[in-house]
């Protein structure tokens, strides 16, 4: 367990010893993301959800199975990737993560690094208790990113908002490296224009 990052290796020996206060720091951080994530594949949230219970009973079923060869996290969204293209199958369905078409809306929103050109005023201000149209910030985007193609959704949440390395992410959904950066471009573009719509009317 070497490669593994010292939070991660904290988390797992306390999961083997069974501390409940644990799974509850690493369910809180990752959930809502997983649930997120598995209704991009099985396209029912009520379906991700048990996708995603399913996953937290392998996870601490398995723990001591993790040999750090990845983060935490890379190997949880690994073992939710499965469960949901499993379930997925069932419901007669499946999801390819690839996408490899271009536009020009992407070189003018992103610089060669894939930065912004421009944020967006309101993200300079993107605080959880900002509140629009009676809702906040945070909520808008969450709804942004439950409206984008599966592909999209996956990069955004796996590389975005777990942070997890390009390597890792594109390992996980089995894409190149210059197709991840446009899928996360293109989803980061979705909610910058959503966020640009909410300024024009704030």
């Amino acid at each position: 367990m070497t490669q593994v990052e010292g939070d991660d290796q904290a988390l797992v020996l306390r999961l083997m010893d069974g501390d409940a206060a644990a799974f509850d720091l690493l369910y809180r951080r990752h959930n809502a993301s997983m649930i997120r994530f598995g209704t991009g594949i099985v396209q029912h949230r009520h379906l991700a959800e048990e996708v995603a219970q399913d996953t937290w009973i392998a996870v601490l079923g398995r723990i001591d199975l993790f040999e750090g060869r990845s983060s935490l996290a890379s190997w949880i969204y690994t073992i939710l990737i499965n469960k949901a293209r499993s379930r997925a199958r069932r419901e007669g369905r499946t999801v390819f993560f690839d996408d490899h078409a271009s536009g020009d809306s992407l070189a003018d929103a992103f610089d060669g690094r894939g930065h912004w050109r421009q944020i967006p005023e309101l993200w300079e201000n993107l605080t959880p208790e900002r509140h629009i149209e009676g809702r906040s910030v945070l909520q808008h985007v969450e709804e942004v990113i439950d409206t984008l193609p599966p592909t999209q959704r996956a990069v955004l949440i796996l590389r975005g908002q777990q942070e997890l390395d390009p390597s890792e992410v594109c390992a996980l959904l089995n894409i190149s490296e210059g197709n991840m950066r446009v899928l996360l471009h293109r989803a980061r573009l979705a909610v910058r224009n959503a966020l640009d719509r909410l300024n024009a009317v704030g």
